[in-house]
């Protein structure tokens, strides 16, 4: 059985870990698309897929976010990007946000990153 004081850490490559669980919080690395698309809609969908599958790979869910740091490639994107994630986040559940204009890693091919964390 694992201490409550442990720290748990999954996918990790050498460099990061993508998911960090330590007293009952959840720590995401930044998330990007794994599609390279021109399309942040498709984007957007495709990393909010992958912050469920993360959640739930510890036994966690999107209902349990605390807080989503979230980077766009260009603000022009904002309005495209906040519609996937409207449809995506629970009413009521809504985690405290930021959203910034930065450049991404992967020249060019990030139009989106976020990094979120939970509770358990």
């Amino acid at each position: 059985m694992q201490s409550q004081n442990s720290i748990q850490r999954f996918d990790s490559n050498g460099r990061l870990s993508r998911v960090v669980v330590y007293n009952g919080m959840v720590y995401m690395s930044g998330v990007t698309a794994k599609v390279k698309t021109p399309d942040v809609a498709a984007q957007t969908a495709d990393v909010l897929a992958q912050i469920d599958a993360h959640l739930a790979q510890v036994g966690s869910d999107k209902s349990r976010l605390l807080r989503v740091n979230i980077w766009l490639h260009d603000m022009a994107h904002f309005e495209a990007m906040n519609r996937v994630w409207d449809a995506w986040v629970e009413a009521g559940n809504e985690p405290a946000r930021a959203t910034v204009e930065s450049r991404l890693a992967g020249a060019g091919a990030n139009l989106v990153e976020m990094m979120a964390t939970a509770v358990l």
